[in-house]
């Protein structure tokens, strides 16, 4: 039952992941401006942990994507290692990327793994994702060299 639900889930997510505008550069998931993780402040994940949104008065750009901040010292923080930071694999879906698929985020949907960042496409995504982060991140880090290229709606 737990895969077809899956599979429901993906089969609908593929559906969302290709109706979405990309950022010009197609190795970031961002909205059709640009704006990665829907406004979310990266570095709130690290400090404070728990997402906190940002403000438009507070912002940088990494990789073509839109980040804001919630305020400016997290700003800098970012724009002084942005890789600390930035979700992996652009943003998008960490499961998905597993999956060899490019995913939208909830940026709700996260986890810190050996300092690094990671989203997924939504709570029951994550369910899944969190049954074997080590074995999923082993199948993403071998996958993303192969999709980070693609366009969400050709794979």
């Amino acid at each position: 039952m737990f895969k077809t639900t899956l599979k429901t889930i993906l089969a609908g997510s593929i559906l969302v992941a290709s109706s979405l505008s990309f950022a010009a550069d197609i190795d970031m998931n961002a909205d059709a401006n640009d704006l990665a993780i829907k406004g979310y402040d990266p570095v709130s994940y690290f400090t404070m942990s728990t997402p906190k949104m940002g403000n438009a008065s507070y912002t940088a750009t990494y990789k073509g994507g839109i980040y804001r901040f919630s305020n400016e010292e997290n700003r800098d923080m970012f724009k002084a290692s942005p890789a600390k930071y930035a979700p992996q694999y652009g943003g998008f879906c960490a499961f998905g990327v597993a999956m060899e698929k490019k995913f939208d985020t909830d940026p709700l949907a996260w986890k810190i793994v050996d300092n690094k960042l990671y989203l997924n496409l939504n709570k029951d995504v994550q369910k899944k994702w969190l049954t074997d982060v080590p074995g999923y991140l082993n199948s993403s880090n071998d996958n993303w060299g192969d999709i980070k290229g693609v366009a969400a709606d050709k794979l």
